[in-house]
This record gives C-alpha cells, sequence and structure tokens, in this order.
C-alpha cells in the first residue's frame, strides 16, 4: 500500500470522479440485490395469494421492481461512463506525469536504461497503472459499501444466516484470491519486468537486423529473445491458471451459500421466524451478494503487476537530475566565448575521470575541430557542453559567466546539436525540421536543406518536403538520413554549432563542399567539429586532440 500512497498525489485531482464512480457502482449493486430479493419475495406472494383465494396490494412491489430495475440499469450506464471516463482521465495525467519528469533527467540520468524499456515503461506501466482504478479502487470500495449495507440488512432480518453466508463472501472474495494472488505474485511481479526487457530486445533486434544478419550466423540474438518472449508466456499461463482456479471456487462458494440460505431460511420458516415468501427473498438475497464480491479476485491478482509497475515507473521519477538548476537563473546572452578552463569530468561512482584538463576556447566565427578515438571523451565532452553533466573540476563559461548560473533549457537554445546518433522521427522531412525550429518557414526549411547539401533529394521527390522517412529514417538511404538531420541542426538560430561526425555517409567531394558552405554561410558561428575524418578536420581553423580523456597540446 505504500507504494499506492505514492502515486496517490498524482491522481488526487480524479478524486471527484473516481468517487463518483464508486457512488454509482454501490447505487447499481444494491438496486441489483433488491430487485433479485424482491422479486423472489413478489413472485412467492402473490401465488401464496392466489392459492389462498385472497387479495394482496400488488402495486407498491410491482412499482418498487420497476423502479428498482431502471436504477440498476441507469446506475450501471452511468459507473460505465464514468468509470471510463475517470480511467481516461488517469492515462492522460499519468503519460504528462511521467514525461515531464523524464525531461529533466535526459540524456545522462537515462543513460542505462534502453530505448525499448524506457518506451515499455511510457506506454505498458502506465497502462497497467490506469486499470488500478477500474479494477482495484472502485472495485474494493463497492464491495464494502454493499456487504456493510447488505450484511446489515439481513442481520436485522434472519441473523444466522449472516454466520454461514459472511464466511462463504470473504472466502470466495478475499481467501481464495489471496491464495491464488500468492501463487502467482512471483509471475505477475516478473511479467511487469519481462515484458519490459522483451519490448527492448525486441527494438534492438529489429533496430540491428542488418547488423545480426551479418555478425550473428548463430542466431544467438534470436535465442535471447524467444527466451524471453517463452518466460513472459510462462508467466501469463500461470496467471491464467490462478484464475481459473477462483473462478472455479467462486462458483462453489455462491452456490454453497445458496443451499445454506435455503436450509436456514427452511429452517427458519419451519420454526415460524420467517414468513414463505421471505424463504426465496433470503435465497436470493444471498446468491445476489456475491456479486459484490465477484470482482475482487481479479482485482488481488491484477494488483502485484500493478505494483510492479508503479515501482518501475518510480524508479524513473525519482531520480535525482545529473545537472541541479540554479536557485536564480538568469539567460545567457545572445552570443560570446565558449571556454573550458581545466575541466574535468568524472561520472558518479567511476574511479577515474573521464575528461581532464581540458582548455578549449570556442569563438564566433572560429571553426574548431575534436579527433580522437573511441572511447576517448568526445561524447562527454558534448554532454558537458549542452549541460547535460556537471563538470568535476575546472570551469565552463560563456561570456564570461559560468554555465552553472544560466537556465539550462535557455542555455540548451544558444546550441544547435548534431549527434552521432541522431534520429529521425517516423515522420515527414517537415515535421523533423519542425523540431528544431517550430515556426520555421518554407524557405528557411529549403534553405536549410541546401545548405546541408540534401536540397537536390528533395526537390526530386513528389512530396517534397512532406516525404514520409519512416522510423529513424528507414525510407531514406544512410546518407539522406543523415543530411536531413544535418538540416535540422543548421536550420535552428543558434550563435554556436556542435557537428559530430556531420560528413558521415558522404564521398570526399561532398564532405570537402559540405564544409566549405558552412564557413561561407555561417562566417558568425562558433563551430565545434567531431570527426574522424582528417579531410574535416584539415578544413577546420585549429584541432584538438583528445588520447584517454586528455588533450594533447595542439
Amino acid at each position: 500500500m505504500l507504494m499506492l500512497r505514492r502515486i496517490g498525489p498524482v491522481l488526487r485531482p480524479l478524486a471527484g470522479w473516481i468517487a463518483l464512480a464508486i457512488g454509482l457502482g454501490a447505487l447499481a449493486m444494491l438496486a441489483n440485490i433488491a430487485l433479485l430479493a424482491l422479486s423472489g419475495w413478489f413472485i412467492t406472494a402473490m401465488a401464496m395469494a392466489g392459492l389462498a383465494g385472497v387479495s394482496m396490494n400488488f402495486f407498491t412491489p410491482g412499482a418498487t421492481i420497476r423502479a428498482l430495475a431502471m436504477t440498476r440499469t441507469a446506475g450501471r450506464y452511468a459507473e460505465r461512463v464514468v468509470g471510463h471516463e475517470a480511467t481516461l482521465r488517469v492515462v492522460a495525467l499519468l503519460r504528462p506525469w511521467l514525461f515531464a519528469r523524464l525531461l529533466p533527467l535526459a540524456p545522462a540520468a537515462l543513460a542505462d536504461l534502453r530505448d525499448g524499456d524506457l518506451m515499455a515503461r511510457l506506454r505498458g506501466d502506465v497502462d497497467r497503472l490506469e486499470l488500478v482504478v477500474l479494477r482495484v479502487v472502485v472495485p474494493f470500495a463497492v464491495a464494502g459499501i454493499v456487504l456493510a449495507i447488505g450484511l446489515g440488512w439481513l442481520a436485522l432480518t434472519y441473523a444466522p444466516i449472516v454466520a454461514v453466508l459472511a464466511p462463504l463472501l470473504a472466502l470466495a472474495g478475499l481467501a481464495v484470491p489471496l491464495a491464488a494472488r500468492r501463487y502467482g505474485a512471483r509471475a505477475a511481479a516478473r511479467l511487469a519486468e519481462g515484458q519490459g526487457r522483451l519490448a527492448s530486445t525486441l527494438v534492438d533486434h529489429v533496430e540491428g537486423l542488418a547488423e545480426l544478419t551479418v555478425y550473428d550466423p548463430e542466431q544467438r540474438h534470436l535465442a535471447r529473445l524467444l527466451a524471453e518472449s517463452d518466460a513472459v508466456l510462462g508467466d501469463e499461463r500461470r496467471l491464467t491458471a490462478a484464475n481459473a482456479f477462483t473462478g472455479a471456487m467462486f462458483g462453489l462458494c455462491a452456490h454453497l451459500a445458496l443451499m445454506a440460505t435455503m436450509a436456514l431460511a427452511i429452517a427458519g420458516f419451519t420454526a415460524g421466524a420467517l414468513t414463505a415468501p421471505q424463504v426465496p427473498m433470503l435465497a436470493l438475497f444471498s446468491l445476489a451478494m456475491f456479486e459484490a464480491v465477484a470482482p475482487l479476485p481479479l482485482a488481488l491478482l491484477s494488483l502485484p503487476a500493478a505494483l510492479a509497475s508503479l515501482r518501475r515507473l518510480m524508479d524513473v521519477t525519482e531520480r535525482a537530475p545529473s545537472v541541479s538548476e540554479p536557485a536564480d537563473p538568469i539567460a545567457p546572452p545572445a552570443s560570446g566565448v565558449l571556454r573550458f578552463e581545466r575541466v574535468g569530468l568524472r561520472y558518479p561512482g567511476a574511479a577515474d575521470f573521464a575528461l581532464r584538463d581540458i582548455d578549449i576556447v570556442l569563438e564566433p566565427g572560429r571553426m574548431l575541430g575534436v579527433a580522437g578515438p573511441s572511447g576517448a571523451g568526445k561524447t562527454s565532452l558534448v554532454g558537458l557542453a549542452m549541460r547535460f553533466l556537471p563538470e568535476s573540476e575546472g570551469r565552463l563559461s560563456f561570456a564570461g559567466t559560468a554555465l552553472s548560473a544560466f537556465d539550462g533549457d535557455e542555455w540548451r537554445r544558444r546550441i544547435a546539436l548534431l549527434p552521432q546518433d541522431a534520429p529521425l522521427l517516423a515522420a515527414t522531412i517537415r515535421a523533423n525540421l519542425h523540431l528544431a525550429m517550430p515556426d520555421a518557414s518554407e524557405a528557411e526549411m529549403l534553405a536549410a536543406c541546401e545548405l546541408a547539401g540534401i536540397l537536390p533529394f528533395v526537390l526530386r521527390q513528389p512530396e517534397g518536403l512532406d516525404l514520409f522517412v519512416g522510423a529513424h529514417g528507414t525510407q531514406l538511404s544512410g546518407g539522406e538520413a543523415r543530411r536531413i538531420a544535418l538540416a535540422r541542426a543548421l536550420i535552428k538560430p543558434a550563435p554556436i554549432l556542435i557537428l559530430d561526425e556531420p560528413t558521415e555517409g558522404l564521398d570526399p567531394d561532398a564532405a570537402g563542399a559540405l564544409l566549405r558552405r558552412l564557413r561561407s554561410a555561417r562566417a558568425e558561428q562558433a563551430i565545434l567539429v567531431i570527426s574522424h575524418d582528417e579531410t574535416v578536420l584539415s578544413s577546420c581553423d585549429m584541432t584538438l586532440r583528445l588520447v584517454a580523456g586528455r588533450m594533447l597540446a595542439p
């Protein structure tokens, strides 16, 4: 319950909707129980009056039965509408809430999570939590209200039945589901984690299919994917068996309650404590009471998976951002010099520094190259410049002011970045360019495409900028996808431009032409180019080389 209390404040704005769903559910269920009980009494009373040849007032019970039937129908419809509205509002609340907490953590604080795992948390785990309202909160609250009223009335009418009915209700609604939950608890908890792992592995397998075809001829990755799928299916089979057991036991308890109630009611009639019409009334009342506990087995079996999903969400949302925002942030100036002064970086828990004694001066109008082998610290350098990571030592400044004094989002608006693994969304070229500059005009987008060297390709397409590129640019060649990502970085108006392997997928002539266009068109922009290509680096004003996290003298 501690985990549910942690999510409670998030769902507090929906308390009114949830309370209304509970009230309507209890009203509809009480109306149904009363309808069945009164119908049993009425039919028996009318039959006995006919046999005795006496008259009775059938207008009042007949009108009451019609009123209860209409109340049950209207109540159930209203409860479904309100309950599903509350559920949809839970989704509309949880996904933006989760996404808003992921944004400050990206990318450094989420580096240990794969894309598929994050997607599973954002979709699968939230989907599982949305059912908490319909499958857990509302059923337990409704059952509590209905059982309190129903058993209280039964105690006043004929108390001996309560002594039999209450234990059977507890057995069907709590004891058996708790035993089944214990049987399937580990499977339910593993299911949330397993589905997350399966989603991550599946995404990796699909995205890396070409590489796996070449480098994994023994299909070890496919075997791992199938093993994870089998594990998920095994857990689902165990939960299905638990559900089947609770369903069978529920039916058994309901029929035992019916027979026991009939026996006690007949004994009460024989003793003169009950009238004849009350015997079927109490029997149908006892049977109908099981409707109150019918949703509880599913609620109890759903709870472990919901708690596991909640745990996975809290594991992400309760992380601390890698970089703390200043208490009184200031806006960075429109232009200036970016300086690294004896900057060092050590990742949390690492024994050694990833970067040490880094000195860089990036001035407007200058193109600075950075080279180094894989693992030398080039990506860490970009993370520091973007303020995704805090420097462990030294000073980072822009226009003479420490980066730590700036608002993080405002500072990142001063940098246009082309990362090495720049993804394209499954959308059009236009939509991908609008990510960097939402209000960009057609002319600005075409100019960025021309500067990136992709304009001739765009103009050849019948759809032009509205060409659908596919997820990760799968509808394009590698060079075309890279240049569209480059155009997205170039369209952003920023004083600093950071390009990580901008000529990847281009031939030497195209790479040289691209750099010449950049030098000509962005004469006032400070440009940092990270590359392994010596042709690219030779076009820069200066090249700095990183080796094992340290910068060699130029």
